[in-house]
């Protein structure tokens, strides 16, 4: 886990000799020459399981162009395509992919974006330490405590065996895009969910909210449970084919399922132009797979990442989701269209 700003060591003049500050970029703006330094602003916004690792590529990007002031906040995925769409932020963070309507809006207010993966992440489900009966969940019991209308109030309504003792609830507002994909891997409909739990927008407060409750249970991403593994219990799940917890490996892996997903940016096209921009999305997509490991998610392989650096050079802006969530399919290939 990452707990300080450590420098990688990589120069921007080293980026435009690799190649990686696409110079051919669809009109885009001039790369600096002989190590000239750079210029001006990036905003990013958007989801807060992003935002560490967007926190820690801008914390690094920093460090070898000061005069770059890049800023990452944590609205959630909603709230962030809202400020994107608007055309207040160069850069979107997003634990799902962009939905239809948000694409119409895009057309309609004439953004062009590419999408680009940058790490994995397992959602995780949680408990609090003291509980010493839960240490698995099916899917169909999930589904059962998190479906609208759910007529689970208590820990015996899902076995017997457990404590007659209510379910305090735990997890992401609205907003969020792990609400959205948690609602659409679990319960088999986007944003269907009961909607009596505490919700917050802050993972932070959703740790302390079950660290805190005996007889809690709450979601989110993996990195914060990684960085809080003394205040909470991970819950394995089981899709079909026996619990499994989640873990990088598992996430890797695919076996931790439906609960792996992608995470990615969204990148205004036209905001690409500048130099500044250009120089800072290269270096996310050459350090993401390492800076992702060190804030607690999962890199994506080799070539996901050269499919991704693909799709700018390429020119192919839009979506390649569809719309929904792709449960299970390497993320080259949703790249290349395969």
């Amino acid at each position: 886990m990452r707990s300080n700003s450590k420098a990688l060591g990589v120069t921007l003049p080293a980026l435009v000799a690799a190649g990686l500050v696409w110079g051919g970029c669809q009109g885009g703006g001039p790369s600096p020459e002989g190590g000239a330094s750079l210029q001006g602003k990036v905003q990013i916004d958007g989801s807060s399981t992003v935002f560490p690792i967007s926190q820690a590529v801008a914390e690094e990007f920093m460090n070898g162009q000061p005069g770059v002031n890049v800023t990452v906040a944590e609205s959630g995925t909603t709230g962030g395509f809202k400020k994107f769409l608007n055309g207040e932020i160069e850069i979107a963070d997003a634990s799902r992919p962009i939905d239809v309507s948000e694409v119409q809006k895009a057309e309609e207010v004439g953004i062009e974006f590419f999408e680009l993966p940058v790490a994995y992440d397992g959602l995780t489900v949680v408990v609090n330490p003291a509980n010493d009966w839960c240490d698995s969940l099916t899917v169909a019991e999930l589904k059962r405590i998190w479906e609208p209308g759910s007529g689970v109030k208590t820990w015996r309504d899902l076995r017997p065996e457990w404590p007659n003792e209510p379910i305090k609830l735990f997890g992401p507002g609205s907003d969020s895009g792990t609400f959205d994909y948690f609602t659409e891997a679990i319960v088999q409909e986007k944003r269907a969910s009961r909607a009596d739990y505490t919700q917050s927008e802050d993972d932070n407060i959703l740790v302390m909210g079950v660290a805190g409750e005996k007889y809690g249970l709450g979601y989110f991403g993996l990195a914060y449970y990684e960085e809080n593994k003394s205040k909470v219990k991970a819950v394995a799940i089981d899709g079909g084919s026996g619990p499994v917890s989640p873990s990088a490996e598992t996430v890797a892996n695919g076996t931790y399922s439906p609960l792996s997903r992608p995470i990615l940016i969204y990148v205004n096209k036209k905001a690409l132009e500048r130099s500044e921009v250009k120089a800072f999305v290269a270096y996310y997509l050459e350090h993401a797979g390492q800076l992702a490991s060190e804030v607690g998610y999962v890199p994506l392989s080799d070539a996901a990442y050269a499919a991704a650096k693909a799709v700018i050079e390429e020119g192919k802006s839009g979506t390649r989701f569809g719309g929904s969530s792709v449960i299970g399919k390497p993320m080259e290939e949703v790249l290349s269209g395969s």
